[in-house]
């Protein structure tokens, strides 16, 4: 047998090496860094980038085109993954089950080529399978260029046409593949919204578009017009007075406040709750503030810039020690007094009664930024909502009961599934009126805390929305502490 043909050439033609694609090597090690370790994108990837810009190009470098392009590739793979996973079982002669997760995640990476952008097909394929070459082996690569001529054969709406039942027979299965979320995500959302078709499809939309980078102008130690003086893409938020919407994306990390720590990255939703708990009337005292889970901090690092302009201290707690110094970098330079302690808000370690002001930011599902996380939807179960709802509990008993009488509790989330928002809220209010030695608290109308902000629904609570408002949906109640 002639060496050609030992390693996969035909007899009389030299073997052809695979060319070796730097943006796509980079998106398929982010993808399998995603799958193996239950990583997030926007937390891998980032490095990723980075060193591959350090490179020389002749070494594998990559320039600001190419690094834009891997972005778009990882991104947009894990968006649609569910609904690519569903053309892809058509294509293939095996249960997806069956299909190696490498190979798998390639053929979700040319799926996403042929599908979602506008690389010509022959590209996309030809791509795609020299990909497959350098990371999976030459058998393999067969498979995966077999695979992609099938999906060749229509664009993604003939695709979703073929594998997604018609509306009227079962709309949350035929949004669920039109728009690339679990079923069970689209039906909590939907809930949640309230509405007919044509809401629950913009919000859909809206969680599969890139958002934009939101930066916060701490107050006191940077200003909105520093930020927007930066460059013609930033230009000042919609709603809080401290944020700046950077419109082409652009680098934070290269700004100088943001690296001082003047300012941050930081959603105007969160922007905004924040904002209302310190707006929130208080009569007397105002001189003690405490976020209860703040890591890793950005929430902390405006509320202790808002609390020093009025000479009040934050203490910050956070139960993991990694998480409680991120608050700590967070809040460093700021002019007010502050603490960060590392506890257990279900367990405080603060006396009862001691705060007029109080933060509680629960862990959750993290349905409300899809947007940022889109491996999350594919990611989250049913089951999860049972897992925070005694924790999400425990949290806001123990907020109300950190608050004086008369203090004021902001109940945040970012889900606005109604088990980890009303459903909380309510649960708890009840069980205050069913223990008469401890702690009552009332509801606050707080849609006269986000002054401008539309949509705000009937209250006293507040969801926002991405498509009504271009936040993450944040959820917000306060109650204050009335014995």
């Amino acid at each position: 047998m002639s060496t050609q043909s030992r390693r996969g050439g035909r007899p009389g033609k030299p073997y052809r090496r695979p060319r070796k694609d730097p943006v796509r090597i980079l998106a398929f090690e982010a993808l399998r860094a995603v799958d193996e370790r239950d990583a997030y994108a926007n937390l891998v990837l980032p490095p990723l980038l980075r060193k591959a810009r350090e490179k020389d190009p002749a070494q594998g470098g990559l320039d600001a085109r190419d690094a834009a392009l891997a972005t778009e590739l990882v991104y947009g793979t894990l968006r649609r993954q569910g609904t690519y996973d569903a053309i892809i079982a058509e294509c293939v002669d095996r249960p997806l089950r069956e299909v190696d997760p490498p190979v798998l995640d390639v053929l979700s990476l040319g799926a996403h080529q042929l599908l979602g952008t506008r690389i010509p097909q022959h590209a996309a394929v030809s791509a795609t399978v020299e990909l497959a070459r350098v990371v999976l082996g030459d058998g393999r690569a067969k498979f995966v260029n077999a695979v992609l001529r099938r999906i060749t054969a229509d664009d993604l709406d003939g695709w979703l046409d073929r594998v997604a039942p018609p509306y009227d027979e079962d709309p949350e299965e035929h949004l669920a593949l039109w728009h690339a979320h679990p079923r069970w995500v689209v039906s909590a959302l939907w809930d949640a919204l309230g509405g007919g078709r044509e809401e629950i499809t913009a919000l859909l939309a809206a969680d599969n578009e890139r958002p934009e980078v939101t930066l916060v102008a701490r107050p006191g130690r940077a200003t909105t017009e520093e930020l927007t003086g930066t460059g013609a893409d930033a230009v000042p938020g919609r709603w809080s007075p401290y944020a700046v919407r950077m419109t082409e994306g652009g680098e934070p990390g290269a700004l100088d406040a943001v690296r001082e720590g003047r300012a941050g990255v930081q959603d105007e939703g969160s922007q905004l709750v924040a904002l209302a708990l310190a707006d929130a009337p208080l009569e007397g005292a105002d001189s003690r503030w405490l976020d209860m889970c703040a890591g890793p901090g950005g929430k902390a690092a405006l509320l202790g810039a808002l609390a020093a302009r009025r000479g009040a201290a934050l203490l910050a707690a956070e139960k993991q020690p990694h998480r409680a110094r991120l608050v700590a970098r967070a809040l460093e330079g700021n002019p007010g007094p502050w603490s960060v302690v590392s506890a257990d808000g279900t367990r405080p370690v603060w006396r009862p009664g001691s705060f007029d002001r109080v933060l509680v930011d629960v862990p959750c599902t993290g349905l409300g930024a899809l947007r940022r996380r889109p491996e999350a939807r594919w990611r989250r179960r049913p089951e999860d909502l049972a897992g925070f709802a005694p924790l999400q509990r425990g949290l806001l008993r123990e907020a109300v009961a950190a608050a004086r009488t008369g203090g004021v509790v902001a109940y945040v989330t970012c889900s606005p599934h109604l088990a980890e928002t009303r459903a909380v809220v309510d649960d708890v209010l009840r069980g205050l009126e069913r223990e008469p030695q401890g702690p009552a608290a009332e509801l606050v109308d707080a849609r006269p805390l986000l002054p401008g902000v539309p949509g705000l629904g009937d209250g006293p609570d507040v969801q926002l929305w991405p498509h009504l408002h271009g936040t993450d949906a944040m959820y917000l109640a306060l109650l204050r502490r009335t014995a």
